[in-house]
């Protein structure tokens, strides 16, 4: 059995007591699948919505719990083998601190990077009405686009998991791209700058 087939029987069995805790750990394809399973009338639209939302911003929470509460000290440990040391965790921190709201919410509105965006609003403390505020704003449209993609074409929800997936891998190949390319070039070029 796909994890597709184990999500759908556990929302055909468990409705949103199993749609809560899979919006914490996976919104996306539980977004849509939730909206398919609207579109055939075993969820009602705006609760599921309002359950999804709940769930998603649980596990935003979490994510930035992780960075706030743990984020520092595993730069510490390991962020020089993936070269990020203090000075990296302060530019991040002048960047959230410029555009912080408007880096949460193309974060949270990109599949498969988002995660990353909100431990770093963590390590970096962020204000944590200021972090929930930004979430919520990108979570109420992204849920509603998901639940409605789910509801309009959820008979084809193998094929929408399917591009998710590429679209996450996209996204985290762009990101892996875009710091090494940050790490590599821009840092090599202010260390010789410096010297």
């Amino acid at each position: 059995m796909t994890p597709l087939q184990q999500i759908i029987l556990w929302l055909s069995a468990y409705k949103y007591f199993a749609l809560f805790p899979l919006a914490v750990a996976e919104g996306p394809i539980i977004t849509v699948a939730a909206g398919f399973f609207v579109s055939t009338g075993h969820l009602n639209f705006w609760l599921a919505y309002l359950v999804i939302v709940a769930g998603d911003l649980v596990g935003d929470v979490l994510h930035y719990a992780v960075g706030r509460f743990g984020g520092i000290k595993f730069i510490e440990k390991w962020g020089r083998l993936v070269g990020v040391g203090e000075k990296e965790v302060q530019s991040l921190e002048s960047q959230f601190d410029k555009r912080g709201s408007n880096l949460l919410f193309i974060g949270k509105m990109s599949h498969g990077i988002g995660g990353a965006f909100l431990i770093a609003a963590g390590i970096i403390k962020m204000p944590f009405d200021k972090f929930i505020f930004s979430n919520m704003m990108a979570t109420l449209i992204k849920s509603l686009l998901l639940l409605l993609l789910g509801f309009y074409f959820g008979h084809a929800l193998s094929t929408i998991s399917t591009y998710l997936e590429r679209i996450s891998l996209i996204f985290i190949g762009a990101a892996i791209g875009a710091f090494l390319i940050y790490f590599f070039y821009f840092r090599k070029g202010r260390n010789n700058s410096a010297s």
